[in-house]
């Protein structure tokens, strides 16, 4: 799908959607609780339907409504009543689900599209061979599709973790296995998503220790889930496209849903912005964002990887030099995301220099043309907001990749421009 982008300011107010995050941090969580949890206000996308897949797989019976998420988990009956699952295109879900299978003592098989199966595993099924699992990969070692077979046991791991997932399907994970689990971390990226699921594992009273930064974790295992009745928070990864077209655009817009105390990461985006020249005003859930003339910023991407998209897109509006550093990972995402968003933003006109662990930009501002998604949701939706204060219109060719974890993301944008954007195929 084409969607064309035409030059325009934005104002008004935008509800953002629920957290990928939680949600799928919620609905393993659920699934392996004994009894009934409800997720209000979750995120339904399309890698959140994948983890609901799996979690049926798992035996978990699940109830979707246009508010919630009912979940009737399996408890200490953990097993699977499938023999596998398609994960799509979440990553987040292919790794938790690998921790969760090799619980159960029968082979369990996950595999995904092609950018999934072109993220590499290894460091996780590494991990997971340690601790007595069987791992099979069918076409390349470390990556999907693989086949899971507990039942896994206990024991002390080294693990390095370029994505935060490893380390949080581990900690999820591990508390309903036999035995104690000593966990040595090396690189950990991402920090704030494990700070995440700690919140989960500490709301569910599960025990474990850790020093401040994971690098030393103690896990008891024989624990259990609780059912639970929660609210998902709004995703500030998300709301990072709004935040930043307000910026771009010169706009005043009020989001809402958001919480600042929650441990998401991208929230930093906000306090970028106002350092960049935006002002910020926050009442209870609501954020309002205007922006001004942007100044050139810098950017450390360790903990906020998700937002490097629409952050370059940013950084060509912003007067002097911007850097994007310590992003390594973000060549690990759906795309290396380094590469595209300097290829495509370069269509566009941008001066870039590309570095191997991210991006210098000089705000030079951006022209009009033809750019493509490489089907990765965060690319198609930073490059829509490019096309809002770029010169002249911006076409976005697999446009449709948003709905991977903002499926109404081209109608709220829609709502908020003076001129809409318009499908043109």
């Amino acid at each position: 799908m084409k969607i064309t982008i035409t030059p325009s300011r934005i104002h008004g107010e935008a509800a953002v959607p629920g957290s990928k995050s939680h949600t799928i941090r919620g609905l393993f969580i659920a699934a392996a609780a004994d009894g009934e949890s409800v997720l209000r206000k979750p995120l339904f996308s399309e890698d959140t339907k994948a983890c609901i897949a799996v979690c049926r797989a798992f035996g978990a019976r699940i109830e979707e409504n246009t508010e919630y998420l009912r979940v009737f988990g399996i408890g200490k009956r953990f097993h699977h009543v499938l023999d596998g699952a398609d994960v799509l295109n979440s990553g987040t879900t292919l790794f938790f689900a690998a921790a969760f299978a090799s619980l159960i003592g029968r082979p369990f098989r996950l595999t995904g599209d092609s950018s999934v199966c072109a993220r590499s595993a290894a460091g996780l099924l590494n991990v997971l061979k340690t601790l007595g699992v069987e791992i099979k990969c069918e076409t390349k070692e470390g990556y999907a599709p693989f086949t899971v077979c507990g039942p896994i046991h206990s024991g002390k791991v080294k693990i390095d973790c370029p994505t935060s997932q490893y380390l949080s399907a581990l900690l999820l994970a591990l508390p309903l296995a036999d035995g104690n689990f000593e966990i040595k971390t090396g690189i950990l990226k991402e920090k704030p998503y494990v700070d995440m699921t700690k919140r989960w594992m500490n709301e569910q009273i599960i025990s474990f220790q850790s020093d401040e930064n994971y690098t030393d974790v103690f896990i008891p295992g024989g624990q259990i889930y609780r059912p639970f009745d929660r609210t998902i928070p709004a995703d500030f990864s998300s709301a990072c496209f709004f935040l930043c077209a307000a910026a771009v655009t010169r706009s005043r817009l009020t989001l809402t849903g958001l919480d600042m105390t929650d441990a998401q990461g991208d929230k930093a985006v906000v306090f970028l912005l106002e350092k960049a020249g935006c002002r910020i005003e926050l009442q209870g859930d609501r954020l309002t964002i205007e922006g001004g003339r942007l100044k050139a910023f810098s950017a450390d991407m360790n903990d906020i990887p998700d937002a490097l998209p629409i952050l370059a897109v940013t950084a060509c509006f912003a007067d002097g030099e911007t850097r994007l550093f310590n992003a390594a990972h973000t060549r690990q995402k759906e795309t290396d995301r380094i590469r595209c968003m300097t290829e495509e933003l370069t269509k566009l006109g941008a001066d870039i220099t590309e570095l191997p662990d991210g991006m210098v930009i000089r705000g030079t501002g951006l022209r009009g043309g033809c750019v493509c998604s490489r089907g990765d949701h965060r690319i198609a939706m930073a490059l829509a907001v490019a096309g809002l204060a770029a010169d002249a219109p911006v076409t976005v060719e697999g446009a449709e990749a948003a709905a991977v974890t903002f499926p109404a993301f081209f109608e709220t944008l829609a709502a908020v421009c003076e001129t809409p954007p318009a499908a043109n195929g």
